[in-house]
């Protein structure tokens, strides 16, 4: 039973061989060009935010109410905390009374001086007398302008016990509790912002003549690992840690990867360095690289009418955007297999499919 499924394996075996040989192996070709070389350069990073900060109260007192928690979204000026403001609104009030008062008796100068001017041409009036009014009305507007600034002053505390988000963002953590005392500077929320984020990457200082701001860049999130994104090379900071022997490099992502983004995330990038060099490449799925170290690539030569496949061993070079340097082996225009070169034997009749990167 063996040696007849042996048998039909060899026949099925030639059959396929003389199949190939009238019709040839369906492949897929591209052609060797010359292109600008480039250093592809792999990074590890951080999605960072512009904002992010951790706000505290700027008046002491209890907290009378919590108004979000952890995880909450809010937008600029949205209410966080509250806290017992009822000395604060008494004295805003008696602020207020102190303002009300001082209108009454400012008016009330202005119109005796009034009064007094349109009798002293008839010299019904001392001059003396109108004076002490001129100074009577300026100290009562003086004494205005005061309570009014006090009454601002009153105002400005009261707002002070309520705690207001100062951009839009999440809260990443609550530190207060309702009935806790808080003092100024003390931290009760973290808010970190969701707009205007970036890709934060720590880069071997040997690279930093050759960033330039505005490059262009692709990179994944630990999320989708699967979706490639683009960016911008948004700054350098060369300014070394002189441990790491790195420096920051800031990478402002595309519009269409904002909604992917969150703070926090894990993010691998791919730079497109230049060499200053030209060279010949080929697309990645060209190589074929056997167990004994060979490099090779399968290229279509024309014989007798037909495309033959032929072995090329190869040298090959850098690595970038898919396509491989190849320094030895071979020429511009050449026809390279970079579909159906797994099984390929020298002198197989190709078949191109149009298939091509």
């Amino acid at each position: 039973m063996a040696g007849r499924t042996g048998s039909w394996a060899l026949l099925l075996w030639f059959l396929a061989g003389v199949c190939a040989a009238d019709t040839g192996v369906r492949v897929g070709l591209a052609t060797v060009e010359t292109t600008d070389i480039l250093r592809e350069l792999r990074l590890t990073g951080t999605v960072t935010a512009q904002h992010d900060a951790s706000l505290s109260v700027a008046a002491a007192g209890l907290v009378a109410d919590i108004v979000v928690d952890t995880g909450a979204q809010v937008a600029a000026g949205d209410v966080l905390l509250r806290m017992d403001a009822e000395l604060a609104q008494l004295r805003h009030a008696a602020a207020q009374a102190q303002v009300a008062q001082a209108e009454v008796r400012a008016r009330d100068a202005q119109r005796r001086l009034q009064e007094a001017q349109t009798l002293l041409p008839q010299r019904s009036i001392a001059e003396t007398t109108v004076r002490e009014l001129v100074a009577d009305r300026d100290a009562a507007r003086a004494t205005l302008q005061q309570v009014t600034a006090e009454a601002s002053l009153a105002q400005a505390l009261l707002a002070r016990h309520t705690l207001r988000a100062p951009f839009a963002g999440v809260i990443s953590l609550r530190r207060a509790e309702r009935g806790e005392w808080l003092t100024p500077g003390q931290a009760v929320f973290d808010l970190v912002g969701l707009e205007d984020l970036r890709l934060d990457f720590a880069v071997p200082e040997d690279y930093l003549a050759s960033l330039q701001e505005g490059a262009p860049m692709t990179f994944t999130t630990a999320a989708r690992p699967a979706q490639e994104f683009t960016g911008t090379v948004a700054s350098l900071v060369p300014v070394t840690d002189t441990a790491a022997r790195t420096f920051l490099l800031r990478i402002a992502p595309a519009d269409s990867a904002r909604d992917a983004l969150l703070p926090g995330m894990s993010v691998s990038a791919r730079l497109a360095l230049a060499t200053g060099r030209k060279g010949i490449s080929v697309p990645r799925d060209a190589l074929v690289r056997y167990p004994d170290g060979r490099v090779v690539v399968w290229t279509a030569k024309p014989e007798g009418g037909a495309l033959v496949a032929r072995e090329n061993t190869v040298t090959t070079g850098l690595a970038f955007a898919g396509q491989i340097e190849i320094t030895q082996g071979l020429t511009v225009n050449e026809q390279v297999v970079v579909r159906g070169n797994e099984a390929l034997q020298p002198g197989l009749v190709l078949a191109p499919t149009g298939d091509t990167p």
